[in-house]
């Protein structure tokens, strides 16, 4: 259910592939020797996918199927992860979303890693405002590529020689006859076949961080050539050979979302990646907490941690949350392959930017649950647990900062965006899967109408000083938006479900994390009379009724992640939990 019924077809291929033991965790090596194994298992992956009979071309065309791969890499390798993510999505998938044709075969056989050079050390998320300028001259049919100032060198790609020859795509204002006419992509070889840069590249490696292993460089250009073709072109800008620059569109911020559409898609494999983790932590904590015994306080007697709800409780918490999560992820995936109208893309843009916040922070606090619960052997990489929550930081930060994004997303919804359509709940019951949706609405409207409130009780004063006001109000809506659409999810596919034992299953699943939500916005759900006095003092004792009745079956939820017994098996926790050390 949590697959959308397409386990099998999209889903199974890498879960297999990445169970194989190329892909196990590998003790000893240091940042660089994890960083080139990643690229020689991108090679790996490449040669699945031709064995298969298929080809990398059509896998970036495919979001679902890219995102797929994603949800089962970060546990195996989450540095291939986020080079995969480069290559297939940000590189392939520009170049096949501009015009062609285009010979694409040296990064479809992997004779060439792609790599995407966009953010700039003094512009990331303002990425409107790079300064990397690519000047056109007619009578050459070039550009020059220039970097023109320190703080325009670009900031933290996968440049250096490791993983062999690359090519990047990279984003530059289109000057034309001395004109700006906005930042556009443009596709150069940064490598000659050894790995060394090419004349007018300069790339330096920067400091090592604590998520993944990926070879971060600081990448500057001096006055290197371009031929006319490597402009990528579509509707949104055309270039023709004698300098006559056309578009579809005038402004040059929508010139740019345009060209690096890509993130979008980005945004989505982060999201995956995080969700894959995350569900690869519970699925290790969940089975440590039954095999791992200790005394009962009977003599001779033991109980495993499982039992304790001190234990199960936050485990179960974090099982409700990751099987709603996954879910919003699949609707937000859906959603935006499926978008044609200009809306219908707004929209979407907007719930996968609400989407990626909410789940790659989500995921942060399932895996430090999951890491606490499992002690010390969480602290070991190969465990699979510590070194995928430094991981999950990277996804945090790539494709758009959480906090950023969001608070674009939040101004959204405040100012041109009707959150809830339905009416304010009468005497919701929470007894009820309707009336807890009812009651998350609720929780969407109070923070909606105070972030409004705020933002229109300052008539006067600066912009700035105005969105302050209501900045905070406006982020909490856009996080009781993100748990009501993945609590629907969560209804929905409870609804869906034609097996009685499955649907109990998620109904309880449902409960517990709308409950959570709601008891932690109780004292406004009171004050605004949602909730009666009597209401919020049964809500510990409801919260404590289903964590009775879904800790027997805390193993067939963690089971309905999927995880691989050949992973499982092949951590060191399975043995050190009942005293063995592994060979």
């Amino acid at each position: 259910m949590i697959f959308g019924g397409q386990f099998e077809q999209i889903h199974e291929p890498w879960r297999k592939l990445f169970a194989t033991s190329a892909f196990r965790f590998r003790e000893g090596l240091s940042p660089e020797e994890r960083t080139a194994l990643s690229y020689q298992r991108l090679r790996l992956v490449n040669d699945a996918l031709a064995d298969g009979g298929d080809h990398p071309e059509r896998l970036a065309g495919d979001i679902e199927r890219l995102t797929a791969l994603h949800e089962w890499v970060g546990p195996a390798d989450a540095g291939l992860g986020t080079i995969a993510s480069i290559h297939y999505n940000l590189v392939l998938g520009s170049l096949l979303d501009h015009d062609g044709p285009r010979d694409l075969r040296e990064f479809a056989n992997m004779a060439r890693t792609g790599t995407f050079l966009c953010t700039e050390a003094a512009h990331g998320n303002s990425a409107t405002h790079l300064e990397t300028t690519a000047t056109y001259d007619p009578d050459g049919r070039e550009f020059v590529l220039q970097t023109p100032t320190p703080g325009a060198g670009k900031f933290m790609p996968n440049t250096s020689a490791l993983g062999g020859p690359k090519s990047g795509v990279v984003a530059a204002r289109l000057i034309v006859g001395g004109r700006d006419q906005g930042v556009f992509l443009f596709l150069l070889p940064l490598s000659d076949d050894a790995g060394h840069p090419l004349p007018g590249v300069r790339i330096q490696r920067l400091p090592q961080t604590t998520t993944s292993p990926v070879d971060h460089c600081l990448t500057v250009f001096d006055s290197v050539r371009l031929p006319y073709e490597a402009l990528l072109q579509a509707d949104h800008g055309r270039l023709s050979p004698d300098g006559e620059f056309t578009s579809d569109v005038g402004s040059s911020r929508i010139r740019f979302l345009r060209s690096v559409a890509r993130v979008t898609a980005g945004k989505l494999c982060m999201t995956a990646a995080s969700l894959g983790m995350a569900r690869h932590a519970l699925a290790v904590a969940i089975g440590y907490a039954h095999t791992r015994h200790i005394p009962s306080g009977i003599p001779g007697d033991t109980i495993p941690l499982i039992a304790h709800r001190s234990h199960h409780a936050p485990l179960l918490d974090a099982i409700a949350t990751t099987y709603a999560a996954t879910l919003l992820h699949h609707i937000a995936v859906r959603q935006w392959t499926q978008a044609t109208s200009k809306e219908d893309r707004e929209a979407a843009d907007r719930l996968v930017a609400i989407a990626k916040g909410w789940i790659t922070w989500r995921a942060r606090d399932v895996m430090t649950t999951c890491r606490e619960r499992c002690g010390s052997h969480g602290l070991f990489l190969a465990n699979g647990i510590a070194g995928q929550l430094s991981a999950n930081e990277g996804t945090i930060t790539a494709e758009g900062d959480n906090l950023v994004i969001w608070v674009k997303a939040a101004a959204e919804m405040l100012l041109n965006f009707t959150s809830t359509a339905d009416a304010p709940s009468q005497d919701p019951d929470i007894a009820s899967p309707d009336g807890l949706q009812d009651l998350l609405a609720d929780i969407e409207r109070v923070w909606h109408h105070e972030a409004r409130t705020r933002l229109r009780s300052r008539k006067r004063g600066n912009r700035v000083a105005r969105w302050n006001r209501a900045v905070l109000p406006a982020l909490e809506l856009v996080d009781a938006h993100a748990r009501r659409l993945a609590a629907e999810a969560l209804l929905n596919a409870a609804n869906q479900a034609s097996n009685p034992s499955t649907r109990r299953l998620l109904l309880a699943v449902h409960r517990l994390f709308a409950l959570r939500h709601i008891s932690n916005h109780s004292g406004t759900l009171l004050a605004q009379g949602h909730l009666t006095a009597q209401q919020v003092r049964q809500l510990p004792e409801a919260i404590d009724d289903i964590l009775d009745e879904l800790a027997p079956d805390a193993l067939t939820l963690a089971d309905g992640f999927a995880v691989s017994e050949e992973v499982l098996l092949n951590h060191p926790i399975s043995a050190l939990s009942n005293g063995v050390v592994p060979a």
